[in-house]
C-alpha cells in the first residue's frame, strides 16, 4: 500500500512537470526560487538519500556524489536550470527505478520494521517504513508546489495524473 500511495505522487509530479520545454521548467511563482526542474532534480537526489544512503548505507549516486553540500545546500535546485528537461526526467527516472530496486531487496530481506543502516547522530535509525512514509510526505508536499506552477504556466489542474 505505501508504494502504492508513493507511485502515485510519483505519477502525479511526472504529469505536472511532462510536455514542457525548458524555459518552463525554470519558471518560478511569486517571492519562490522553486522550479519544475529544481523539483525533479531534488525527488531524484531525495529517492538516493533515503532509499539508498538511509536504508541500504549506500554512498550518495551520481551525480549527487560529487557536490559539495555544505557550500551549496541548494546544489540540485540551483543546478537544475542548466539541464534540458529530458535530462532531468532522465535522473529522476532512473532514480526511481533505482529506488524501487533498493525496496525489493530491502522487502527480500525483512519488513517495513527493519532498521535503516544508517543512523541519526543520537545512534537511533529510522525504519524501512519511516522512510517510505517520509518519501510520501516529501512527494505530497513537492506535488502541491508542482500543482501552483504548472497551473501559472498553461492552466493545468488537477490531482492526479490521469488513469
Amino acid at each position: 500500500m505505501l508504494m502504492t500511495f508513493l507511485d502515485r505522487q510519483r505519477a502525479t509530479l511526472a504529469w505536472k512537470c511532462g510536455g514542457l520545454e525548458a524555459a518552463a521548467m525554470r519558471v518560478t511563482l511569486g517571492p519562490s526560487a522553486i522550479t519544475l526542474g529544481g523539483l525533479l532534480k531534488h525527488l531524484a537526489y531525495a529517492e538516493g538519500n533515503w532509499f539508498g544512503r538511509w536504508l541500504h548505507g549506500a554512498d550518495r549516486d551520481a551525480p549527487f556524489d560529487s557536490v559539495d553540500w555544505e557550500s551549496h545546500p541548494d546544489w540540485e535546485f540551483e543546478s537544475a536550470a542548466h539541464n534540458t528537461p529530458e535530462e532531468l526526467f532522465a535522473l529522476w527516472r532512473a532514480a526511481v527505478k533505482l529506488s524501487r530496486e533498493r525496496a525489493a531487496l530491502a522487502l527480500a530481506n525483512g519488513d517495513l520494521d527493519q532498521i535503516a543502516k544508517r543512523v541519526w547522530p543520537d545512534g537511533t535509525a529510522p525504519s524501512f517504513r519511516y522512510i517510505f512514509i517520509t518519501m510520501i510526505e516529501e512527494y505530497g508536499r513537492h506535488v502541491g508546489h508542482a500543482d501552483l506552477i504548472r497551473e501559472s504556466i498553461d492552466g493545468l489542474v488537477g490531482e492526479d495524473a490521469p488513469h
